[in-house]
């Protein structure tokens, strides 16, 4: 917890970062239930009714859902058995991460051929910098005409906020959707952001919107008026980026997407080996380590990569693309079926690497098309006891017999970027 003498320095650098924000001109651009809406590109007898997306059994999770079968209470995560009962005339269909994949790659290519700066935060949420181009052309403008496009190009409905900043352009994007947009002039964020509920606030969850309830704290107007000492007693840390947030201060960058993002892992052997059940077993941890990875940092990929190092020094990588995912049961078969294609060669074997490249968040949601709640319980478990434990704590039989997992990048030589809260 950040010690009370500490805050009126910080307060000093929040005007400071608002006075900064005053500069900048900040879209973020969110396609409106992408899932649905490339359903109902492929089946236009779904537009207007009740559509569910995800696992069609009773054991199925709702991944994703039209607003009319919003309106009868269902959200995503909700247990599909729940939602039939709430919406019985509810069209089911099971999602198909390849095509949603293909749509949100459709879209990523239009915005780069529209603008300079641009972050891809999810398969269908962008943040777009359009920091000095209202010398140019009218930032509202711009993005409308960006906006205005994606849609005459692609079909799908897209909203989208303008503010000074990432925070209160991603909440006015919720406020502005369906399929509508709206620009937060500078100088009003305070009170656009002030009837809202404190839900709206980025970062906040059930819980702390829980803790905010019991202490009687419902509108984000209520945080503004508190002192950040106060929310720094109650909240520690995390209570000065809520005060921040909620009084429309928010200074991080919009970072420029790069496909070439990833996270890998390598294993160099003392002897070089020709030892298959070895190979397969140390590959399969490596594979479950990163897999992990993945989910601790909230993060999905879309490029799987192996290499192989063998003892005359001949190196072979081969690469395959699949649907955003960050399930063992999805990446592992993958990793395994390119170490096949690329072990010909019948040599001893030097050194075996993964990596996984077009990363974007998006946590379990486009995983729930296949998969059950007792699958994603499972992960959930597995994961839990990990971040207490260790990450050897549980693995596959398979890979019991890797000691150690190495960290350095086969591709680059150097340390891979670290995802949030991962262990060296």
């Amino acid at each position: 917890m950040l010690m009370l003498s500490y805050v009126p320095r910080f307060i000093a650098l929040s005007q400071f970062f608002l006075k900064m924000n005053d500069k900048r001109n900040i879209v973020h651009m969110d396609l409106d239930t992408f899932f649905v809406s490339c359903e109902r590109l492929l089946d236009r007898k779904l537009i207007g009714k009740p559509v569910l997306i995800g696992g069609t059994s009773d054991r199925g999770v709702v991944a994703s859902c039209s607003y009319e079968a919003r309106s009868f209470g269902i959200h995503s995560a909700m247990p599909m058995k729940l939602a039939r009962q709430l919406c019985p005339e509810a069209i089911v269909v099971r999602g198909d991460a390849s095509t949603y994949s293909k749509f949100s790659d459709t879209v990523t290519e239009v915005i780069k051929e529209s603008v300079p700066l641009y972050e891809k935060s999810s398969v269908d949420e962008f943040y777009i910098d359009l920091t000095g181009m209202d010398k140019f052309f009218g930032c509202e403008k711009l993005a409308s005409e960006l906006r205005q496009r994606i849609i005459k190009e692609t079909g799908l409905p897209i909203s989208f906020g303008l503010s000074v900043n990432k925070t209160v352009s991603k909440i006015a994007t919720g406020e502005a959707k369906p399929n509508n947009q709206i620009h937060i002039l500078k100088g009003t964020e305070k009170p656009f952001l002030s009837p809202l509920s404190v839900n709206k606030i980025p970062m906040v969850g059930q819980v702390t919107y829980r803790a905010f309830c019991d202490l009687g704290i419902k509108q984000i107007k209520t945080i503004q008026e508190m002192p950040v000492e106060m929310m720094t007693k109650v909240f520690g840390k995390n209570g000065q980026t809520i005060w921040q947030k909620a009084n429309g201060i928010d200074n991080t960058p919009v970072e420029q997407y790069t496909e070439r993002k990833s996270i890998s892992t390598e294993r160099s052997f003392d002897r070089d080996t020709t030892d298959v059940k070895k190979l397969e077993g140390i590959i399969i941890a490596m594979a479950e380590n990163l897999v992990f990875q993945l989910r601790r940092g909230n993060k999905l990929t879309a490029c799987i990569t192996f290499k192989i190092r063998y003892s005359d020094f001949q190196t072979y990588t081969m690469q395959q693309k699949i649907p955003y995912s960050s399930a063992d049961h999805k990446i592992i078969p993958v990793v395994m079926e390119l170490f096949k294609k690329l072990y010909q060669r019948r040599l001893l074997v030097r050194m075996v690497g993964v990596r996984f490249s077009h990363l974007v968040e998006g946590g379990f949601q486009i995983d729930l098309f296949d998969d059950n709640e007792k699958i994603i319980n499972l992960y959930h478990a597995m994961d839990k006891m990990r971040d207490r434990y260790g990450d050897r704590a549980v693995m596959r039989a398979a890979g019991m017999e890797a000691k150690s997992i190495g960290r350095w990048n086969p591709f680059t030589g150097a340390p891979p970027p670290l995802l949030p809260n991962r262990r060296r």
